[in-house]
């Protein structure tokens, strides 16, 4: 268990937290919230030794160990599974099976594993790092946005990995589903203070909004109650035989804490700018073909029609193509069979994760908006800049100053210069924050013409995808259907099922080669499946139990809030009081019966597919 007590950390006049404790307990999964700057990163730096605290302690148990993927990229062996096996302890050194499994998770390729690490791109140099500290198999281990160098297929086997994690985890990163799946606890950096909360981030940030709005409706009585006692003292303060009441009325005032008003907190608040589309298809793309000089194509005979106001997804592991289809797609590459056609009406607005280079680090980001259009005067590139974040004198900072989150917010910003009916979006949320993730999901929700967006995030999949084109066994296709419907009909290769059975059986004693006959196999059959009623009946009762324990607490909780806003406006002191503690004690409740659920709920899946296995097995068998 590790034990933060005080924490106070700051640069200069800039304060990231004050005051700070909290406990990290044997087995939590926590997600580390908070928005870009306010200090998420320095934590982790300040628990793994690399930055000193201005004030407080971090108490840490001997021998405990603390896995950290850190930026350096050096490296000593000859080929990617050597240095994977640096990872592995001194007891597991032969076991570089372990380090296989993690690499090919991480999407190395056999052959891959024999190649240097040198050879490899910057994304694919941090996986591996990541993979050494996987397999070293620390007592807490420390991810810093580690999905942003990996591709849909290496996330969702991280997820599944991380799930399984045995010992603690703290977690930072913009993608609030993979968060969601994987934490038991809430991390979050709010207002220079760490709360944590056990549950999800939605959990998280609807009690942040419902402590603020209980606080700024009390700072609004207060402040009407004295005010009152207020104009009371002035009007009677010349009275003497009212002075012990003004005196008491003094005092009263004194004891008053004044709540201070709540520092309004910066969001992203933008909207893509539309122009008319009169054609009813946007683009027409006609067997597209592209290969570079290895001659193997990384599109073939592509076709497709893009409606109005289509949403198609494009998802694929790295280096795949899915850059070089976007590039296809805006003109900047010619397909080399095939054709692509825009309608005449159609106005493309380009957002490549490459682009950011393209950025001039003596501009302020004003000038980067400006430069983006001669159409624009500087009032209307200041309300892109506010719109952006970067209000007042934050619109006069250098390029070369502002973070990676902060260029992506100039990029997305120099895209609202010029009116669109159809966006081209690459991996349009890396290095942005949370809450600038979900700005960007509501804009193009409400965008009023077609997008196609390269992602390999699962929450804007499963919100925005109408269509996609998929990447995946060497194949480029037009999928027809959500990405939900993509995963239960078709499915990503590597997680399908081999083709040949290579499971043993569960809880049979029959070998593989031996005849059964058909009595002797419905016999078993009956036994198993009256064995996953008697474990799994209790389970589901139990579930069901909990809902409507759940249920009944929300049910309580809503008619408190609502009881709890007219004792507000009614100035009834101890009825707020008397309300804010049930409602304390029902978060409470339902906080632990949502922990209960969710183990109950895996313990449930993991039941089912035993048993589906099992069943599977005995179909299979040879009679």
């Amino acid at each position: 268990m590790i034990t933060v007590d005080n924490l106070t950390k700051n640069f200069g006049s800039q304060l990231l937290f004050e005051g700070v404790t909290f406990t990290i307990n044997p087995r939590e999964r926590l997600g580390l919230v908070g928005r870009n700057g306010h200090g998420k990163t320095t934590l982790f730096r300040l628990i793994v030794g690399d930055d000193l605290p201005s004030e407080g302690t971090i108490a840490i148990p001997k021998q405990y160990r603390i896995g950290y993927v850190r930026q350096a990229l050096e490296f000593t062996e000859d080929t990617v599974l050597k240095e994977g096996s640096k990872g592995l302890s001194e007891r597991e050194k032969q076991d570089t099976w372990k380090v296989e499994k993690v690499l090919a998770g991480l999407g190395f390729t056999n052959e891959d594993m024999q190649r240097a690490p040198k050879e490899f791109s910057g994304g694919h140099q941090v996986r591996l790092n990541l993979a050494k500290v996987l397999v070293s198999e620390p007592d807490l281990l420390l991810l810093d946005e580690p999905t942003n160098y990996l591709d849909i297929t290496s996330i969702r086997w991280i997820e599944q990995f991380l799930l399984n994690w045995p010992h603690e985890l703290m977690l930072i990163t913009h993608d609030r589903s993979f968060m969601d799946k994987i934490v038991t606890h809430t991390l979050g950096i709010h207002r220079r203070n760490i709360r944590k909360i056990p549950g999800n981030t939605e959990k998280f940030y609807s009690q942040i909004a419902l402590e603020e709005e209980i606080h700024e409706k009390t700072r609004l009585r207060d402040e009407r109650r004295r005010k009152d006692i207020e104009d009371y003292i002035s009007r009677f303060r010349a009275k003497a035989r009212l002075a012990s009441l003004v005196q008491s009325r003094i005092k009263t005032l004194a004891k008053t804490e004044k709540k201070e008003k709540l520092e309004h907190m910066k969001t992203l608040d933008f909207s893509f700018r539309s122009k008319p589309q009169y054609s009813k298809c946007a683009m027409e793309v006609d067997s597209i073909s592209f290969w570079y000089d290895t001659k193997v194509p990384l599109v073939r005979n592509l076709s497709f029609a893009l409606g109005k106001e289509d949403c198609i997804c494009v998802v694929g592991r790295n280096g795949k193509g899915k850059t070089t289809l976007l590039k296809l797609l805006a003109g900047v590459l010619q397909p080399l069979e095939g054709k692509v056609n825009l309608s005449h009406s159609t106005t493309i607005g380009l957002f490549e994760q490459t682009n950011v280079s393209s950025l001039v680090d003596s501009r302020t980001v004003e000038e980067e908006i400006l430069n983006a259009s001669q159409e624009i005067d500087r009032q209307t590139a200041r309300n892109i800049c506010g719109a952006m974040m970067f209000e007042g004198d934050d619109a006069l900072k250098k390029i070369e100053v502002i973070s990676g989150g902060e260029k992506s917010r100039v990029m997305l910003g120099k895209m609202l210069v010029t009116p669109a009916n159809l966006l081209l979006l690459d991996e349009p949320t890396n290095h942005l924050d949370m809450e600038s993730c979900d700005a960007l999901l509501a804009a193009i929700d409400n965008f009023d013409g077609a997008v196609i967006i390269v992602t390999h995030n699962e929450m804007f999949l499963h919100a925005l995808a109408q269509r996609l084109i998929v990447f995946d066994d060497n194949k480029c296709f037009l999928f027809e259907g959500s990405y939900q419907e993509f995963l239960d009909k078709t499915g990503w290769k590597e997680e399908r099922p081999a083709p040949s059975r290579n499971t043993k059986a569960i809880s049979t004693d029959i070998k593989p080669g031996d005849k059964v006959k058909k009595k002797e196999l419905k016999r078993r059959r009956s036994d198993i499946i009256t064995q996953r009623g008697r474990e799994i009946k209790p389970i589901e009762r139990r579930i069901s139990l909990i809902e409507d324990e759940i249920e009944s607490h929300e049910k309580n909780l809503k008619q408190c809030h609502e009881l709890l806003e007219e004792a507000s406006q009614a100035m009834d002191g101890p009825r707020i009081v008397e309300l804010s503690q049930s409602i304390h004690k029902s978060e409470v409740a339902i906080n632990k019966l949502f922990d209960e659920l969710d183990m109950h709920t895996r313990n449930l899946e993991e039941k089912k597919t035993q048993y589906e296995e099992m069943l599977h097995l005995e179909e299979e068998e040879p009679i």
